[in-house]
């Protein structure tokens, strides 16, 4: 397929950042809308952005079925503000952000300290499979919008050193975008090396798929920093998940992991339940209070329920949070799967407001002493000072 270097093409308006008005088409045949380095539109041929200039995101950007958006590394985009800023591959579609650790991609707020929940972020739909036999998933955002298939190891292309930041932006409390979300993502695609902070709802969610994540470290996330559900069967290694001194969550049960089975619990007959594996992680808690205000607790460490199964090994957690319940299994819409085994070493200089294990004869459960978690060294590359 032909190559091209991205840089400037017509303009196309748009309404509310959503309807595309008019539309001319490149030299590769994509509709966008670009002026003075602006992004929007639709990728449907190949698209190469350049590093040496610096993009601002202002609408949904789409890449489309057959379509291909390759990101190189040191490339910045800035977005504006609001819901509708955001990259969305579809099916089909493929995304290559390959940065390096001297050169990472950023996706970030076109102003300083812009807060979480500045823009959209990035959304990668995939054919695998999720909890039911032949489900298809609508992504959030737009409904039109499917994801999910039989292929468990279809590839939507490459993440690799990739910074995003204040993403997540908010519609209503069921249309959302979290720091980075992967819906039937399936394992060929390479997920590695990823920074996520100040996101609005999750810092990462699995909706479905088999998709494998290593090195990934997520700051200030609103909600839960690691969310799995509707049939993940991937593979999380080391993950670093902070909260921040002064940091508060707007919602009612931020978790450190929130794990279902099937989407929202309403399918438990599903035969392809969450069943993941995460390997070194660390919950690092450097808040300045004990307990008392909900919005500064943590009400979950570990939240594993509605028929999902974790084996977690190597699970730390570590500094001055308040934190509910430390690995809760328990949920009035379903249980987790009790053969679920997971090994956490509490390092908290606090005690907990709850129960250390629920329910307290899950045999494969334990806190115990000797984990060291996810090591800190591998995120140098982002600068930030642990």
């Amino acid at each position: 397929m032909k190559k091209s270097v991205f840089r400037k093409f017509a303009f196309t308006a748009l309404i509310a950042g959503f309807a595309m008005v008019s539309c001319d088409k490149n030299d590769d045949g994509n509709d966008l809308n670009v002026r003075d380095n602006e992004l929007a539109g639709s990728v449907s041929d190949y698209l190469e952005l350049d590093p040496e200039l610096e993009y601002y995101l202002t609408g949904p950007l789409i890449v489309e079925e057959g379509g291909v958006l390759d990101i190189p590394a040191g490339t910045v985009i800035k977005a504006r503000q609001g819901f509708s800023k955001y990259i969305l591959v579809l099916q089909g579609g493929k995304i290559y952000a390959r940065g390096t650790a001297d050169a990472p991609v950023r996706m970030i707020a076109d102003i300083e300290d812009a807060g979480q929940g500045y823009w959209g972020g990035l959304i990668i739909n995939g054919g695998a499979p999720l909890a039911g036999t032949d489900e298809v998933g609508s992504t959030e955002v737009n409904s039109s919008y499917t994801y999910g298939g039989n292929d468990a190891g279809e590839s939507s292309g490459e993440l690799t050193y990739l910074v995003l930041g204040n993403t997540g932006a908010r519609s209503s409390a069921d249309v959302e975008h979290n720091g980075l979300t992967l819906n039937g993502v399936g394992s060929g695609t390479v997920i590695e090396n990823i920074y996520i902070y100040d996101s609005a709802d999750d810092g990462i969610e699995f909706f479905g798929g088999s998709v494998n994540v290593t090195n990934l470290l997520v700051v200030n996330s609103d909600d839960d920093m690691f969310d799995f559900t509707q049939g993940y069967s991937g593979t999380l290694k080391n993950a670093y998940g902070i909260w921040e001194s002064g940091f508060s969550s707007s919602e009612s049960d931020p978790r450190g992991i929130e794990a279902d089975g099937n989407l929202d619990g309403n399918f438990p007959t599903h035969v392809n339940q969450s069943d993941f594996r995460i390997e070194n992680i660390t919950f690092d808690l450097r808040l300045d209070h004990a307990s008392g205000d909900p919005a500064r607790q943590m009400q979950d460490l570990i939240k594993v329920r509605r028929g999902a199964k974790a084996v977690i090994v190597n699970a730390l957690v570590k500094g001055s949070g308040a934190v509910g319940d430390l690995i809760d299994l328990t949920d009035g819409k379903g249980n987790g799967d009790l053969g679920s085994q997971i090994s956490l070493t509490n390092m908290l200089d606090n005690a907990i407001d709850g129960s250390e294990i629920k329910p307290a004869d899950a045999e494969a459960i334990v806190i115990e002493s000797g984990n060291i978690g996810c090591d800190s060294k591998l995120f140098s590359w982002t600068g930030y000072e642990f």
